[in-house]
């Protein structure tokens, strides 16, 4: 029997986390580069109620996110896409950040926003780097919202990046831009579409950074943020599922910043320190 589909990738602990407050009763697509990632997920998934089924894909790819469609419409209509995925300045070049998290991001949205289900809703997790991005002009906000997918990548501001990090911290704007452009087509099926930008939040990876050889500096900025802690895969869950659920029908096109307060600081407050090194 045909079910809704939540389609997640990215099944660390945010997408489960969210995964957990809105897949009960539907069929969760649990989708990963690496398939054993998946499958790790469906499995306490599994063992926790849910229905799911695991695939690889590899989110810089049209072809997967096609084939990742394809699958999931074998359970039944897309009510909710979570995009959890993508890679970070510290473990990839300039080329993949931006092939992975800017462009296949855009694509992502572009191909679910023509089948996603009437009353469905998709979350796109961003980042709080987007927001210590200085002012672009128009015209680059507009061409990042706006521009055919398989243009992103060809514009001059973009080719011109050299640094992991600002490749990462265009990508995020973009991801912000793109759900902004996207949420009017997606308003057409009756469905939304939202981003929310998390601080540093604890994972299995957050926690091997905190006591890392960079761990001080990381202590040290989440002691002078205003919250003074880092967040939890839990605080994240529950502001998509506000999202997603019949609460936010109202939101679309939006982006929540959900730090602490880091951001806030890093332009205005203790944290100013950081921009030197930005």
């Amino acid at each position: 029997m045909a079910k809704d589909v939540c389609v997640l990738l990215g099944t660390g602990s945010i997408g489960q986390a969210i995964i957990r407050r809105i897949g009960a009763g539907k069929h969760v697509v649990l989708a990963d580069l690496r398939i054993e990632n998946a499958e790790k997920a469906a499995k306490i998934l599994d063992d926790a109620g849910f229905e799911t089924s695991a695939i690889s894909v590899n989110l810089g790819s049209r072809d997967d996110i096609l084939r990742l469609i394809e699958h999931s419409h074998k359970f039944g209509a897309v009510k909710y896409l979570v995009n959890a995925a993508g890679v970070s300045p510290s473990q990839a070049s300039v080329k993949d950040i931006l092939r992975v998290d800017l462009y296949g991001t855009a694509v992502l949205l572009e191909e679910f926003g023509k089948i996603i289900a009437d009353g469905g809703s998709g979350v796109v997790i961003s980042s709080q780097s987007g927001h210590r991005l200085g002012a672009l002009t128009e015209e680059q906000n507009t061409q990042l919202a706006t521009s055919p997918t398989e243009e992103l990548l060809t514009l001059p501001f973009i080719t011109a990046i050299t640094d992991t990090l600002k490749a990462y911290q265009y990508s995020k704007r973009c991801n912000v831009l793109r759900v902004m452009y996207e949420a009017a087509r997606w308003g057409k099926r009756g469905a939304t579409i939202n981003s929310i930008s998390p601080g540093i939040i604890i994972t299995p990876l957050a926690n091997d950074e905190l006591h890392g050889p960079r761990g001080e500096g990381y202590r040290k900025m989440l002691s002078l943020c205003p919250a003074k802690r880092a967040g939890t895969p839990d605080e994240v869950g529950d502001m998509a599922a506000f999202l997603m659920g019949d609460k936010g029908r109202w939101i679309s096109g939006s982006d929540f910043l959900i730090d602490g307060g880091t951001t806030a600081s890093y332009w205005y407050g203790d944290l100013q320190y950081l921009k030197a090194s930005h």
